[in-house]
């Protein structure tokens, strides 16, 4: 796999407001695969923060959501030897913000694949800032199919 970014090798018409590529005011994270990890480097800007130096809660919460997902798809694709990763979306997902994030520096996400079924995924992740986990997070996710509304809508 290349440094290209999942969200633009895949999904590069994707609007979502965590890391889709064309939405101008969302997070536009980009997921990288590094060996059975995927990674991402985000800066964030002031109108992201809780409070002043602190990114809030629930952009943290986003971050880790949509990296963790691409994650789930990267690696379900790549359980199935499928050239294109399958829509997968968030059944359920757990935060624990640890500290506040500091948001003087980079933003590192790392994510990796727990467990699968045939059409899903249990990712873990971390949020690192300033040399320190921030937050960590799990999630399932879930492959969907035609009809259901967000097949294909990255």
């Amino acid at each position: 796999m290349s440094n290209e970014a999942l969200q633009d090798r895949y999904a590069p018409n994707g609007m979502c407001f965590g890391c889709g590529p064309r939405n101008e005011k969302g997070l536009r994270i980009k997921s990288v695969v590094r060996g059975d990890e995927v990674v991402a480097s985000w800066r964030a800007e002031k109108h992201h923060e809780a409070f002043a130096g602190a990114l809030s809660g629930g952009i943290a919460g986003t971050l880790l959501d949509c990296h963790a997902n691409w994650t789930a798809a990267y690696h379900l694709m790549r359980r199935s030897a499928a050239s294109l990763p399958p829509c997968t979306v968030t059944a359920e997902y757990a935060v624990k913000l640890l500290r506040p994030t500091p948001t003087d520096g980079p933003i590192e996400l790392v994510a990796r694949p727990l467990e699968f079924g045939e059409d899903r995924a249990v990712v873990e992740a971390e949020l690192w800032a300033g040399g320190k986990v921030c937050a960590t997070f799990r999630g399932t996710f879930v492959a969907v199919k035609p009809g259901h509304p967000a097949y294909h809508r990255w």
